[in-house]
């Protein structure tokens, strides 16, 4: 046999694990479903790669959004149910899997949601990522901490050109627009660079594209967000980028630096259970 065709075998199967890693990294329950059917699935099928993919695809969504919900409960958390205060700012959040809290979170969500929409009617609490279903201590890439139920990200509010408050964000992921420091501003996030951590301001690559250019960041309404997120008893910790805190003028013991180990939080918050 030649080189070719021990090459071409080992090169299939490299590919398989490496697909197996990726939708077990970024979805969870995707790995393994992923390898169920490549090992039931028979290869003397017509049409073999397109059933298979097709299979895939319905078996994942009717796993996701029918029978994790249930099981999830059994590990201690919940999926985040969108409401007229609460949602999710994309449809991938949920279709792989990271919108799942405790059930303490999930109570949590709803009392600073409700507070905030008091001073700003009809503006939702807009959510990125949570956690995964099951297992804590498993990584929610490319976070560090959201691997309990207890940690959440939370959206910045934005203001149209008309200065309107609006529930709309500037990018497809919610991730990666900064709201950079002034030159009188602290700029925590050149000091984290310069002391060469590269992956300081990586989620700038991981917009997925950036809509609603005009958008600014409304100063006010993101204060009375992060005021209803620390007046909660059971927060523990907020992160939001050093500029910002001060920015917006809120004083609380709560909002911490997250450390230049981390990646930049002036394009979100990040809250925590205690």
């Amino acid at each position: 046999m030649s080189l070719n065709n021990y090459a071409k075998p080992i090169l299939k199967y490299l590919l398989k694990i490496l697909v197996f890693c990726i939708l077990t990294l970024f979805t969870q329950i995707g790995g393994i479903l992923y390898l169920i059917i490549e090992v039931t699935f028979k290869r003397n099928t017509s049409k073999y790669h397109l059933k298979k993919s097709g299979i895939f695809l319905a078996t994942y969504l009717v796993v996701t959004f029918l029978i994790v919900p249930y099981i999830a409960q059994l590990f201690g958390r919940e999926k985040i149910r969108d409401t007229e205060l609460i949602e999710a700012h994309s449809f991938f959040t949920k279709l792989c899997n990271r919108n799942y809290v405790t059930s303490e979170l999930q109570i949590t969500l709803k009392e600073i949601a409700k507070s905030f929409q008091k001073q700003n009617p009809e503006i939702k609490l807009v959510y990125l990522d949570a956690n995964f279903p099951f297992i804590n201590g498993f990584p929610l890439l490319p976070h560090l901490s959201h691997n309990d139920g207890k940690k959440i990200d939370i959206s910045f509010i934005y203001e149209d050109h008309e200065h309107l408050i609006t529930n709309k964000k500037p990018s497809i992921s919610g991730y990666g627009v900064f709201e950079e420091p002034t030159s009188q501003e602290y700029d925590q996030t050149g000091i984290c660079k310069e002391k060469g951590y590269w992956q300081y301001d990586y989620t700038r690559y991981m917009t997925f594209g950036i809509v609603n250019k005009g958008l600014k960041l409304s100063e006010k309404a993101t204060k009375d967000l992060l005021l209803a997120i620390v007046k909660q008893k059971q927060i523990g910790k907020v992160f939001i980028e050093p500029h910002l805190r001060y920015r917006l003028g809120v004083e609380s013991p709560k909002i911490r630096f997250h450390g230049c180990q981390a990646v930049r939080h002036d394009d979100h918050i990040h809250l925590q259970l205690k």
